[in-house]
């Protein structure tokens, strides 16, 4: 068991000046963030200071409300968001907006106080179709009364008048006060979608197989030992890769779109990317079926090799189950849900099919013999791929579990029990 000992790193000049100039764009954004932070904290208390009398009178009785515990089901285009939880020098993150709009409702009174569990951690980028938190929130009925669901707040409606767009409550379920969206949850599965361009999927799919059952990933994850993380074993229920939109009936294209999908009771940091970065390399026959096997056995590959993680804009928390859990719809904000969906649905519709007429109208200046190039989905893997392949097992690796863990004791950023 390890506890974490988080030490504030500070970069120094040497370090700014080997960053690229998108790391150092993040980094000024983050900066800025943080600056405003700073401003509303010092404005706040400048208020408080001065004894804003007016604004005391105005605030919320929390003692004259009732409370109950509920899950909440909500999505997200994670595209333009810099992750789900919440960052000491970001406000663009589902966290921060999703307990804006909860405070600024007055739905709860802080996050500290609202019993709050998340069931999922997404990263920078990810979706969610079925992201779910749990926490106590105010009530309009009487304990006595919260059986009667018709009569209570209508949750969903007045949070997504205040969230953004592209975040979306769904639907609520009345649980116990002792029900947590994240140990309560059975399993979550995720989804990662891609085109199959020149990839055999039959290949992904026989090697995604490989991956049920209960395995040590230390090779297929970001190994996270400075935040404690020391055990890698997790169990994977399935896993299939298969084509589930055709772009044309009759024929197979590069056009036609796949996915992995997978379903566990928890993942490791980074693991699905990791995952869908060999699947990639076994899809363009780059790498044998066998090698999921192989980085599974870590007394053959007891180092990661170093590879490409997989692009994050594909990947989305898909579904995350539960026990005995009813959950209520409010069928006109359902409406209004699904009226912003199809709008960001004929957007990007509308952008690939122009995008597709150009590749059409392209494919005439190819003659038969030199074919036409199916490149769609090469963009999915990050970073620079070199031009002559070499395989993972010859590739250099990244430092073992052991002296990571090693590493971080002797920094005392962790401690051993």
């Amino acid at each position: 068991m390890a506890k974490v000992i988080k030490k504030k790193k500070f970069l120094c000049r040497d370090e700014l000046e080997q960053m690229d100039k998108p790391a150092l764009i993040d980094k000024v954004l983050q900066l800025e963030a943080h600056n405003q932070q700073l401003k509303q904290i010092l404005e706040k208390k400048m208020s408080t200071d001065k004894g804003d009398t007016a604004n005391s009178s105005r605030k919320f009785d929390f003692t004259k409300c009732h409370k109950r515990h509920i899950l909440l089901k909500f999505y997200y285009l994670g595209w333009d968001f810099q992750g789900f939880a919440s960052q000491e020098d970001s406000l663009n993150t589902i966290e921060y907006h999703l307990f804006n709009a909860l405070m600024k409702s007055c739905l709860i009174e802080n996050r500290e106080s609202s019993n709050y569990h998340r069931c999922g951690r997404t990263d920078k980028g990810v979706s969610a179709f079925s992201q779910v938190i749990s926490l106590d929130i105010r009530s309009s009925l009487k304990p006595e009364d919260q059986y009667n669901i018709s009569n209570e707040l209508l949750y969903c409606k007045i949070l997504n008048r205040l969230l953004p767009k592209t975040i979306r409550c769904i639907s609520w379920c009345p649980v116990s006060s002792e029900t947590s969206a994240r140990f309560d949850c059975k399993w979550r599965k995720y989804k990662y979608y891609f085109p199959r361009g020149n990839l055999n999927i039959e290949a992904m799919d026989e090697a995604a197989k490989l991956l049920i059952g209960s395995h040590d990933f230390r090779n297929f994850c970001k190994m996270d030992v400075a935040n404690g993380v020391i055990n890698f074993q997790r169990t994977i229920l399935d896993a299939a890769v298969a084509c589930t939109v055709k772009n044309n009936q009759n024929i197979t294209t590069g056009y036609d779109m796949c996915e992995l999908t997978i379903r566990s009771n928890a993942f490791l940091w980074h693991q699905i990317r990791c995952i869908m970065g060999i699947l990639f390399l076994v899809g363009r026959h780059q790498e044998e079926i066998k090698i999921v096997s192989d980085l599974l056995d870590i007394e053959k590959c007891p180092r990661k090799p170093q590879y490409n993680l997989a692009l994050h804009i594909p990947l989305n928390l898909f579904c995350c189950e539960y026990d005995s859990t009813d959950w209520f719809h409010d069928v006109l904000e359902l409406e209004k849900v699904v009226k912003d969906l199809q709008e960001e649905w004929c957007y990007a519709s509308v952008k690939a099919t122009m995008t597709k007429d150009m590749l059409d109208n392209l494919r005439s200046l190819f003659s038969d013999e030199m074919g036409f190039p199916e490149y769609q989905s090469n963009c999915l893997l990050q970073g620079v791929e070199p031009k002559v392949y070499k395989p993972l097992v010859e590739r250099e690796t990244c430092e073992s579990l052991e002296d990571r863990i090693e590493h971080y004791t002797k920094k005392q950023r962790i401690k051993l029990d």
